[in-house]
């Protein structure tokens, strides 16, 4: 397997934790984002959006992370990312939606740089990402008020976890207060406990600056 991604992309983190998880190896190549290494024409052969993560496993190429942790969970389904009942899956789905397609993709690195073209004043950029990240953890927060934890969802680490943990540390990049989301640290704390979630994050990777 390879896995093209950037040590600071919250979704690159996602897919590391989800193969660490599965005790799957791949091999790392980075495009640095903030270079515009994912514009250069050979990774757009690659991965047309010229977005990160990618997966390329044995001629197949996959792209998006939900899309390739779904991939990683049909194939290789142990341990579990998603529970067995389909009305569970379904919650944890969405929780990881509420990260993956409504917080992070308002508040990542190109729509920064498109507000900055557009004039708009760094900390005004700043603060709009926190906005974004302050509005989506909160309703994570709410999702998971009557789950008794430690992780997201239960006892084991899972899909909604991977989602959360990198979210996590974006909201705390652009300084947002996360006191008033207990149960979100809880969830957190737990996973931290575990290797796979350790050497995935974005310090310990290969191209970490």
């Amino acid at each position: 397997m390879k896995l093209h991604g950037y040590f600071r992309s919250s979704a690159s983190y996602r897919v590391r934790i989800a193969l660490n998880l599965k005790g799957l190896n791949a091999e790392h190549l980075p495009h640095h984002l903030r270079k515009g290494e994912q514009r250069d024409p050979a990774y757009l052969a690659i991965n047309p959006q010229g977005l990160v993560p990618t997966l390329q496993d044995h001629g197949i190429t996959i792209t998006q992370s939900l899309a390739i942790i779904e991939w990683l969970e049909e194939t290789h389904p142990e341990p579990p990312l998603l529970p067995k009942d389909p009305l569970r899956r379904a919650h944890v789905r969405a929780f990881a939606q509420v990260v993956a397609c409504d917080t992070h993709p308002v508040q990542n690195l190109k729509v920064l740089t498109r507000l900055r073209e557009l004039g708009v004043a760094k900390e005004k950029v700043t603060d709009w990402a926190a906005w974004a990240n302050r509005e989506g953890l909160a309703a994570c927060e709410a999702l998971l008020a009557n789950e008794t934890g430690p992780f997201c969802f239960g006892e084991a680490p899972g899909m909604a976890d991977l989602c959360l943990v990198p979210q996590l540390a974006n909201a705390r990049r652009f300084g947002v207060e996360l006191a008033g989301f207990p149960r979100l640290l809880k969830a957190e704390a737990a996973a931290r406990n575990i290797k796979a979630f350790a050497d995935a994050a974005p310090e310990r990777q290969p191209d970490a600056e």
